[in-house]
């Protein structure tokens, strides 16, 4: 939706790399075995939009995020060779597949497209082997599996999406992106709560609240709270008024695209602090406000990247995530 493409991009319209690939990017790889940026969608399924919300847009391939299945031990489907398919025969097709490629390069050259199928085969081999280990919640002690609340059915799978974000960021994933929501449904697997907005977000909220404070508490006890930037945002707010028919008052709320709130966490931010304000019927935004071109550009600060100079030539512009606009917002910096 035009809302979650800009929350993500900075533009309304598909077709822009996401923040998560910006982020990719700038840094590059911190490991060879795993990709930089991962994403874990919910286990109920994919957002509006689907694949489009990690999408590299127009920076190369290898910038993509890659989605996680976290409610199975192997997250990423076909990873692994088929049962009863022999060493040898599995390392066969990897010497074919190199030769295949060779041969293209020699006629083609080295082309963006074919660079990036290369290193993602490459990739997949090496995450043969390290993705069942990072997968593999078990190896969490008992205590931490509970404070995440894998123990119970309510926080079970986005706490499961909590701790296996945690163990890829040990691991030297550079950007994980967790999504609380799948896509439009009956009832809702959302937080769009039209119909009925209190019994919509408690039923979110609980999914969602004992693993997002357990996690922080996590990355804090680990120090990794110190160098890891945590991020809770949305696309939009709901409207303060309800959303009914014209002859009775409903429960719902609509969307509200003036005002809404996010928070952040972790290094390089003032611990404690709220910024910006809304009128008093909480309907705009009415003092500091903060345009997603603003957030994104004091992401990539905290990220030691500068917005302005973080580009990529495309069809004849240097293009940026935040386009030609944003600004750091200096007094929510530690």
């Amino acid at each position: 939706t035009p809302a979650t493409f800009q929350q993500n991009t900075g533009f309304q319209l598909n077709g822009f790399p996401v923040m998560g690939s910006w982020i990719s990017y700038g840094l590059g790889a911190e490991t060879e075995d795993l990709p930089a940026y991962v994403v874990l969608p919910d286990a109920r399924g994919y957002p509006a939009g689907g694949t489009i919300n990690w999408s590299n847009g127009f920076l190369p391939s290898t910038h993509q995020g890659v989605a996680f299945d976290t409610s199975s031990s192997i997250p990423i489907p076909d990873l692994l060779p088929p049962e009863g398919l022999s060493s040898k025969t599995d390392a066969a097709s990897r010497a074919l597949l190199a030769s295949l490629n060779a041969r293209d390069l020699e006629r083609h050259g080295l082309e963006d497209a074919m660079r990036a199928r290369i290193r993602s085969h490459e990739l997949a081999a090496r995450m043969q082997l390290s993705v069942p280990g990072v997968a593999d919640l078990e190896q969490e002690h008992p205590a931490t599996r509970a404070m995440y609340g894998l123990d119970q059915e309510a926080t079970r799978d986005f706490g499961r999406s909590c701790l296996l974000g945690r163990r890829l960021l040990e691991k030297g994933v550079r950007f994980v992106q967790l999504i609380s929501g799948g896509s439009f449904g009956s009832p809702r697997i959302n937080w769009d709560g039209h119909e009925d907005m209190r019994r919509n977000h408690d039923r979110e909220a609980l999914r969602i609240d004992q693993p997002v404070a357990a996690l922080l508490r996590d990355l804090k006890q680990r120090g990794m709270l110190e160098d890891t930037l945590v991020l809770f945002t949305t696309e939009f707010g709901r409207t303060p008024y309800a959303q009914s028919a014209a002859d009775k008052v409903g429960p719902g709320r609509d969307h509200n695209m003036y005002a809404f709130s996010l928070w952040m966490a972790g290094a390089g931010l003032k611990p404690g602090m709220a910024y910006g304000e809304t009128d008093e019927i909480g309907l705009k935004a009415s003092r500091n406000p903060v345009h997603w071109h603003d957030f994104h550009a004091t992401v990539l600060h905290l990220l030691g990247m500068d917005h302005e100079a973080l580009t990529f030539y495309h069809n004849g512009i240097e293009r940026r995530l935040t386009n030609v606009h944003g600004k750091v917002l200096r007094p929510i910096l530690s």
